[in-house]
């Protein structure tokens, strides 16, 4: 879950505006960048990306650095709002290859079910916990989101992550990260946030 314990309402608000991007249905200037960092300096962030180019970022004056940290099955519970990519099994179900647990600061976030980026046809489903089955090699679990609800298996294997107040000096050549982009009417990628894999997390967005 993104906990700020430490810092005020109006920043929370500020950090889950910069956030919602991470979780927004896509769109012609929707570019989510991930890979790993090259350098940051001053507001301009090169990060080599996973398809071996180099892409370059400008931030925000006052963007957000955020930390990727590992968490658990057990913060996937009922009442939650969680966001997952999923992807569609041969009999229609679906199945989840990522999660991630929202504070309640941020519920509501790109609230639905729409097409994601995470492989042949993955979606992402943001929405609220109702029902969560314990089984042998994971859960199942009930979600709901305004005008819909869904039906979910998660893997005991997938990585589920909350994301906390980070430091901009975690952002350092060689970290991870998941850079959630607006490309701009000149070509160039902006972006409020930058998410920063910690301790080995990977950020699975």
């Amino acid at each position: 879950m993104i906990r700020f314990s430490h810092i005020g309402g109006r920043m929370a608000f500020v950090f889950g505006a910069l956030l919602i991007p991470m979780a927004a249905p896509a769109h012609a200037d929707t570019v989510r960048v991930r890979g790993s960092v090259v350098s940051l300096d001053g507001s301009k962030l090169v990060v080599h990306a996973k398809d071996g180019k180099d892409v370059t970022v400008n931030l925000a004056d006052n963007f957000a650095a955020l930390d990727v940290v590992k968490s658990s099955m057990a913060d996937i519970k009922e009442g939650k709002f969680i966001g997952t990519a999923t992807v569609t099994q041969p009999d229609s179900s679906l199945r989840s290859v990522e999660v991630v647990v929202f504070a309640d600061d941020l519920r509501g976030t790109a609230e639905g079910h729409y097409p994601w980026d995470l492989g042949s046809k993955s979606m992402m489903t943001n929405a609220t916990v109702v029902n969560a089955v314990k089984g042998v090699d994971g859960q199942t679990i009930t979600v709901t989101y305004k005008g819909g609800e869904k039906k979910i298996d998660v893997p005991a294997d997938v990585p589920v992550v909350e994301v906390v107040k980070g430091n901009k000096a975690d952002i350092v050549a060689g970290a991870s990260v998941f850079v959630p982009t607006e490309r701009q009417p000149d070509g160039s990628l902006h972006a409020g946030a930058v998410l920063v894999g910690k301790d080995g997390v990977v950020p699975p967005m």
